[in-house]
């Protein structure tokens, strides 16, 4: 019985990790949209973060890891439209 609590309590905290990760650019996006303004975004911490979360999304489809796929497809979604917002506002 405990073990595999324990299975399931780590799949809890990936879930929530997954979550809060991806979450945490909702408000980047959001005041990059609303202001139509990206000059305090990184063009080079975004070009890179964004090559890795794409590299992640690979990774979770070869590996045919479901969480690591929804996870990074959405960060990744996220990522890009900041980026883009980035590279048309400057």
């Amino acid at each position: 019985m405990t073990f595999s609590l324990f299975l399931h309590f780590d799949e809890l905290v990936g879930a929530l990790a997954a979550t809060f990760t991806t979450i945490a650019f909702v408000p980047q996006a959001w005041l990059t949209w609303k202001t139509r303004r990206a000059d305090g975004v990184s063009l080079g911490m975004y070009s890179i973060f964004t090559t890795g979360v794409a590299l992640w999304l690979l990774y979770g489809l070869l590996i045919g890891a479901w969480p690591v796929i929804i996870a990074n497809l959405l960060t990744l979604a996220l990522a890009l439209f900041i980026l883009t917002m980035k590279l048309r506002f400057g």
